[in-house]
């Protein structure tokens, strides 16, 4: 159990973690199984290896990888030695890696080259020459403050790489004394990571959050959970994104469960490792739990030790929360609200009938606050619909170096302004009805139309574009385009398609593409995005 005297920092976690649970799993991997002190001595040596490699408190490190052991370490470590940890979409092309890496800069990167055949050094070298001007310092020309490139791949890139062993042999020389120094520095108020979101402009912005926050984040959600040290907990969630990391990884070692990082989903390895390792806890988007209901070998597994799971980050079927309950055994299922922001704002109570669980997100948790305001920025009445504004201890401390950001989005009295639609019923309970913004989920991602669009506006046979999300029965919605081609230009869909997935990650890729001669407008000016949805709908 988690007490008042609760860790307030990453390294205080770290350390306490290990004396509370001593050799019971953190992390079980396939044949990597490290109990919490194994896991306190390898953070140690990581944060010594950052370190040695010149990062200094203060700086940001880069994760580019997916879910495994090292990813885990990758973290913990730059936070041990006081650095703030950027987490990169390994769906990301080198474009969009490039541009939060300055965006950010980061002094170290580690990466995974080979995850799913992709070629991360090669595209992140490719896609930094493109900005690389003469008399560049660092490891890769074009990312000017990044000093060390680490991977945990299996076959290192070495001309801009370390291979991960190498990286911590480094750290040896480092004292001990000196790494819990640094490590015992750290203050509760100190930035712990920057998670980037993209917004209506297009541009990624640093999600600044405390560590006093992201183990608050934990604390909450593993309370709600009733985690403990007898879970095990799948974390399919990828690592990259804040549930993966703060709802799943984090909180795990805050209340002594045993993490099983799921690097790729597979229906039926997933449905597997359930059985072998007496899964207990694992949350994910609806997709996940589709594709195991559905797989024709469902009925060969014991699945008999799931217990909790959150389904959520996309519209979810009413029948899904009972399916769930009754065909995959979990005995409770929930629905949560937050955003990048503010990750946890509101979870599904305990003992809710899945009817009203399908119906809304639940209550606000201890120490946030919600509401529902209309266009002139006063409260509406129970059940009536307007802007959700979230207020409390867990709202980001803002956007990295972005004041004017940071503003637009919080105002004076502290609310942020989510831009997302909903009500509240009767018991403070929040349902999501709409955006206010035009950002749409794919499987659980979010995408911002904006983003793609300015892509598609680069393109050189391009005038116009406008990007919506399409309704599909798999992944939620799906991008669909609008291209209003140059004067004498006839670009392809395909071609169109094509430049989008070398330069975007896939789900953020249009799945399909019309050209029109002009994009539907208000007199102000604006595309009418509802009617593109509707005729896109009809493609």
């Amino acid at each position: 159990m988690v007490t008042a005297s609760a860790p307030r920092t990453i390294p205080q976690l770290v350390r306490e973690a290990a004396k509370r649970y001593h050799d019971r799993p953190a992390v079980v991997e396939g044949e990597v199984r490290l109990g919490y002190r194994e896991l306190a001595e390898r953070v140690h040596e990581t944060a010594a290896a950052y370190l040695a490699a010149g990062v200094s408190p203060g700086d940001r490190v880069a994760v580019w990888a997916p879910n495994r052991t090292e990813f885990v370490l990758a973290v913990l470590g730059a936070q041990t030695a006081g650095a703030a940890v950027v987490p990169l979409n390994t769906r990301y092309r080198g474009h969009e890696a490039v541009e939060i890496l300055n965006r950010s800069r980061a002094s170290a990167l580690v990466l995974a080259d080979g995850f799913l055949g992709t070629a991360f050094s090669r595209m992140l070298r490719d896609a930094a020459a493109e900005r690389s001007r003469a008399g560049d310092q660092g490891s890769v020309p074009g990312v000017p403050a990044l000093r060390t490139v680490v991977d945990i791949g299996a076959a290192p890139d070495t001309q801009i790489a370390v291979p991960w062993r190498e990286f911590l042999a480094a750290g040896a020389d480092i004292p001990t004394a000196h790494v819990e120094a640094v490590a015992d520095a750290v203050t509760p108020d100190d930035v712990c990571d920057i998670m980037f979101t993209s917004g209506t402009t297009g541009a990624p912005k640093g999600v600044m959050s405390a560590h006093r926050q992201t183990i608050d984040v934990a604390r909450v959600w593993g309370e709600r959970a009733g985690l403990g040290p007898d879970d095990n907990y799948a974390v399919v969630n990828p690592f990259f994104h804040g549930f993966g990391y703060k709802a799943g990884m984090v909180t795990s070692l805050l209340f002594g469960a045993t993490v099983h990082p799921v690097s790729v989903f597979d229906a039926e390895e997933l449905l597997r490792l359930v059985e072998s390792e007496r899964i207990s806890v694992m949350p994910g988007a609806p997709t996940l739990f589709t594709s195991l209901l559905d797989h024709p070998r469902l009925g060969a597994y014991d699945l008999s030790s799931l217990r909790y799971s959150v389904a959520g980050a996309a519209t979810v079927p009413h029948s899904l929360f009972r399916r769930m309950r009754d065909e995959l055994g979990f005995e409770a299922v929930t629905q949560g609200y937050g955003l990048t922001e503010a990750l946890v704002v509101t979870i599904s109570r305990p003992g809710e009938a899945p009817e009203h669980v399908a119906e809304t997100t639940g209550p606000a948790v201890e120490g946030m606050e919600v509401r529902i305001v209309d266009a002139e920025g006063r409260e509406v009445p129970c059940g009536q619909e307007g802007e959700v504004l979230v207020r409390g201890r867990n709202v980001m401390l803002g956007y990295f170096e972005d004041e004017e950001a940071t503003r637009r989005a919080i105002d004076s009295d502290g609310w942020l302004h989510s831009g997302d639609i909903g009500r509240q019923d009767e018991h403070g309970c929040l349902r999501i009805t709409d955006r206010l913004k035009d950002m749409f989920t794919v499987g659980g991602f979010n995408v911002y139309p904006a983003e793609v669009e300015n892509v598609l506006a680069a393109h050189p046979h391009v005038s116009a574009s406008a990007v919506v999300g399409v309704p599909d029965g798999r992944l939620g919605s799906v991008p669909f385009a609008f291209v209003v081609p140059r004067q004498g230009c006839e670009p392809e869909a395909s071609e169109l398609v094509g430049y989008c997935r070398e330069r975007l990650a896939n789900f953020k890729v249009p799945r399909g593409v019309r050209l029109c001669e002009e994009l539907p407008r208000n007199a102000s000016g604006k595309v009418l995005k509802t009617e593109l949805r509707e005729a896109a709908a009809g493609e």
